[in-house]
């Protein structure tokens, strides 16, 4: 029998066109909150055997991650023999050591979480730092998704002679990645962290710039102060004003609007989380790793021939 795909609530666009290229059965479910703030879910969908994939990005997770829980948990009280997790952004990643006394390594914790209740797990470009992998945190099958290879047709169709710029050492991987794809130059700047909203970054020289337009490109863009002040900087040494890239949109409070003041030529992001800024499309990139998952567990006997005829 085919895939169920049940999308949590805000997930339903990316859940169905999951559904379709994966050849899957578009499910039922009813994820809402009773009056007093508990999660109630319901599954609608016939799921006894089958393959089941749950799809939801898990931008601001508190407010998900419990309904999230107990939706795996009625399909799996409903017989659904196989859940896989399709969270293109997958929180609780940054917290993966212990930097105070007292604190708890969270992304541990969460994996295990997600581990207890769903057999396998897909993701866009995790930010991974002091992990090497994914398996080092969870105990499920994963696959992660790149975005590296939509993020280089858009700055190919978008942009003429671009230079790409990291903001700090932690973009490096997928800058100097896409740099590459796309036959670019690039430069990574150093970054001084003294708080969440307290950053410093270098400056480009401008011979690095000179006739071509600076793309930043950052994994996530949360509080957007990284790349506000590079855009500042940038602006005050009377440079160029660069286009912005975000793998994750997270864009916490007024984030958004601050760096369309700073001066931020365009601002664009994959639709890894849904926002107006999203303008890279990874569904097919997504659906290809969930596909290889469902073919791993030998839940999707037809797996080769769409396979083939999608990403081939």
């Amino acid at each position: 029998m085919s895939p169920v795909v049940l999308a949590m609530p805000g997930n339903e666009a990316l859940a169905r066109s999951l559904a379709g290229l994966l050849g899957a059965e578009s499910g039922a479910a009813i994820v809402r909150r009773f009056p007093d703030g508990e999660s109630y879910v319901r599954i609608d969908s016939d799921v006894a055997c089958r393959a089941v994939i749950v799809v939801c990005t898990l931008d601001r997770p508190d407010d998900k991650v419990l309904a999230l829980l107990l939706l795996a948990a009625a399909a799996r009280e409903r017989g659904a023999e196989w859940i896989g997790l399709v969270a293109p952004y997958l929180a609780y990643m940054r917290q993966d050591t212990r930097f105070h006394v007292g604190e708890t390594v969270s992304a541990r914790h969460f994996a295990g979480l997600i581990s207890n209740r769903f057999d396998a797990l897909v993701t866009v470009d995790p930010h991974l730092h002091r992990f090497s992998s994914l398996a080092k945190l969870y105990a499920i099958r994963t696959r992660i998704a790149p975005a590296a290879d939509g993020i280089t047709r858009w700055i190919r169709d978008q942009i003429e002679h671009p230079v790409l710029i990291g903001p700090d050492s932690e973009s490096a991987q997928w800058v100097e990645d896409i740099a590459r794809r796309a036959t670019a130059p690039y430069t990574v700047l150093r970054k001084v962290r003294r708080g969440d909203r307290d950053v410093e970054v270098s400056l480009p020289s401008a011979a690095q710039l000179e006739g071509r337009t600076p793309v930043l490109v950052d994994d996530i863009v949360s509080t957007a102060q990284t790349m506000i002040k590079t855009v500042q900087r940038l602006r005050s040494a009377d440079l160029p004003s660069p286009v912005c890239i975000a793998v994750h949109a997270i864009f916490a409070g007024t984030a958004y609007a601050e760096l369309l003041a700073a001066g931020a030529a365009r601002i664009v992001s994959c639709n890894s989380v849904a926002h107006q800024s999203n303008a890279i499309a990874l569904d097919a990139v997504i659906a290809q790793s969930t596909g290889e998952l469902l073919t791993d567990a030998g839940r999707n006997a037809t797996a080769p021939e769409w396979y083939g005829e999608l990403f081939r």
